[in-house]
């Protein structure tokens, strides 16, 4: 990410995010001080959920509608200026997205839990299959250079040098 003075932002932008995450944290901490806490055993579901929820958002083409006023998306970088490129560059963030996408998870489990659940184990075995498929691929590619390295290896085996 680019320092702010090599960006067409100012500070006050970023804080706009910041005062909007924070009121949207600060309400959902008031509006659960009444409501049973989230046990321990869900965090990690919800952890993977929100790096689905993250990842769908900021890479995947169906969800280009949210990004497109944000980010010019065949160089994947932030459009205009000011805030609409401190936004851009949320969309383009996996980690800064993560964070609204916890907040947003944790707050449909704390205000309406069986949904919660629901939407948090969709997401999380959308993550398990992520992590499943990546390293299927690692395994295959590895098996792959295996094989070359051992094909290379095969015309030398059983040939004499003559001494």
């Amino acid at each position: 990410m680019d320092p702010l003075d090599r960006t067409p932002t100012e500070a006050w932008d970023y804080a706009a995010l910041s005062a909007v995450y924070g009121a949207l944290l600060t309400g959902t901490a008031v509006s659960a001080r009444k409501r049973d806490a989230i046990p321990a055993v869900e965090l990690p579901a919800l952890a993977a959920a929100s790096f689905a929820l993250s990842k769908l958002v900021v890479h995947e083409k169906v969800e280009s509608w949210i990004r497109h006023p944000f980010v010019d998306e065949s160089a994947r970088r932030p459009k205009g200026r000011r805030l609409r490129y401190a936004v851009g560059e949320l969309l383009t963030c996996t980690r800064c997205t993560g964070a609204w996408s916890a907040l947003g998870l944790v707050a449909l489990r704390l205000h309406s839990p069986q949904a919660g659940r629901t939407v948090a184990a969709v997401l999380a075995a959308s993550a398990g299959n992520d992590m499943l498929q990546a390293t299927f691929s690692w395994l295959c590619a590895h098996a792959k250079a295996e094989q070359k390295v051992a094909d290379a290896a095969e015309p030398l085996h059983g040939v004499r040098t003559a001494a």
